[in-house]
């Protein structure tokens, strides 16, 4: 019996740790929540893109994905959760929602560090 508890204690070690820290898992989130990652309209940081430009009826135009890493938790969550024009809808969990708005809120605070 002492034998089998000895070959049981690392397993319940290892099970308590994660595979990946919460910042990898909001990561790769991030860069790839269903297909189309938010840092191709959104930046790396969620800072905003220029993603194209280009010219509609004679007259030029451009598309882009607005900043996001500034806004509240309620606007963000909406924002994924309305149909947009240009902005694929992803049908995130609420869990995965708050693990983007978990990295651009960390992706803010460590730009905000590397500034001073």
């Amino acid at each position: 019996m002492r034998y089998m508890l000895f070959l049981l204690l690392p397993l319940c070690i290892f099970a308590k740790s994660s595979f990946i820290t919460p910042m990898e898992y909001s990561s790769s989130l991030y860069k790839n929540p269903r297909g189309i990652g938010c840092h191709k309209c959104h930046g790396d940081s969620g800072e905003g893109k220029l993603v194209a430009k280009y010219i509609h009826e004679n007259e030029k135009k451009s598309f882009g994905g607005p900043a996001i890493n500034s806004i509240d938790f309620n606007k963000f969550f909406e924002a994924l959760n309305v149909r947009k024009t240009g902005m694929p809808r992803y049908f995130l969990t609420k869990k995965e929602i708050q693990a983007l708005y978990f990295y651009l809120q960390e992706k803010a605070k460590k730009s905000n560090s590397d500034e001073k």
